[in-house]
């Protein structure tokens, strides 16, 4: 099975799930997204129909991925991947990417961050990307609060290439960075020293959960900061697992109330891990959301 860090090693993912409602919501209800990664297996044997069932299932947006760093994804031509969403009905405006410390095989991976970003953010514009993501921080990228500090402002300096192509950049978080250094979690360096209009938050309800952390509190220090969301509930086990939406204990009619304070547009199911076919999955999943949540 493929890792999250091995995914990530060609570095990125295509996504979209555009959300902007009337009053109470800032997003549109009309599009429910899916982060590829849930149905990583099926992408890596054929793309070209993961999508298709994708949208057969009921999902209208993606959140991809496998950017090589010379415009493919997922091996396939940019062009011809986004011409089969456009036929299938989907949208992707969002992206996630490595920070690319980490080499592989002895060689810096391109399409990263560090290492070959502005053609990366060219290759975005070029097929409509609105937000491109730092996905995660292997263990060796993570280190003490200076090095949050520096990685800090690579993420000021990618989003300002991002800026001038009409992107924004965002992070998206897990739950290592709420383990506290001297007395300071790593996810608040992280915001500090990220500009707040340069770098905004992709937030992962289901790491912020399993971090014990709220994510309304969250929402209401940081008010707009928060324009992608991750969908991912947590089992009712003392393991905390990952399952399908509405399956677990994590409230999302409550989360979701406080959509406009974040600053909410694109939302994305994600589960990680499933207990079988994950299309069994994001059927449940999406089920319960079109019921409960929009």
């Amino acid at each position: 099975m493929t890792t999250r860090r091995s995914f990530l090693k060609t570095s990125a993912v295509l996504s979209a799930g555009m959300l902007m409602a009337p009053n109470l919501f800032a997003y549109d209800k009309k599009h429910i997204g899916l982060q590829l990664y849930t149905v990583r297996d099926h992408m890596a044997k054929d793309p070209i129909a993961t999508l298709a069932k994708v949208a057969q299932i009921g999902y209208s947006s993606v959140e991809g991925g496998n950017y090589n760093g010379a415009g493919k994804f997922y091996n396939v031509d940019a062009k011809v991947f986004a011409k089969t969403l456009k036929d299938n009905g989907l949208i992707m405006p969002s992206a996630h990417y490595g920070l690319g410390e980490d080499k592989h095989n002895g060689q810096a991976v391109e399409g990263t961050i560090l290492h070959g970003w502005e053609k990366a953010v060219d290759d975005a514009a070029a097929i409509g990307l609105k937000y491109m993501v730092c996905a995660y921080l292997s263990p060796t990228e993570r280190g003490n609060l200076d090095h949050y500090k520096y990685v800090g402002e690579q993420f000021n300096k990618a989003g300002e290439i991002c800026k001038k192509a009409g992107i924004q950049f965002c992070y998206h978080n897990h739950n290592f960075e709420f383990d506290k250094q001297d007395g300071k979690f790593p996810y608040e360096i992280l915001l500090a020293n990220a500009d707040k209009d340069l770098v905004k938050m992709e937030m992962d309800l289901f790491w912020i959960t399993k971090a014990n952390q709220n994510p309304m509190e969250i929402f209401k220090e940081h008010p707009g900061r928060f324009p992608l969301w991750h969908i991912k509930d947590m089992d009712k086990t003392a393991k905390r697992s990952f399952t399908e939406v509405g399956n677990g204990i994590i409230n999302f009619k409550e989360i979701f109330e406080h959509a406009k304070k974040a600053g909410l547009k694109y939302f994305f199911v994600e589960q990680d891990v499933c207990p079988g076919d994950p299309y069994d999955s994001i059927a449940q999943s999406i089920s319960y959301i079109k019921k409960n949540l929009v």
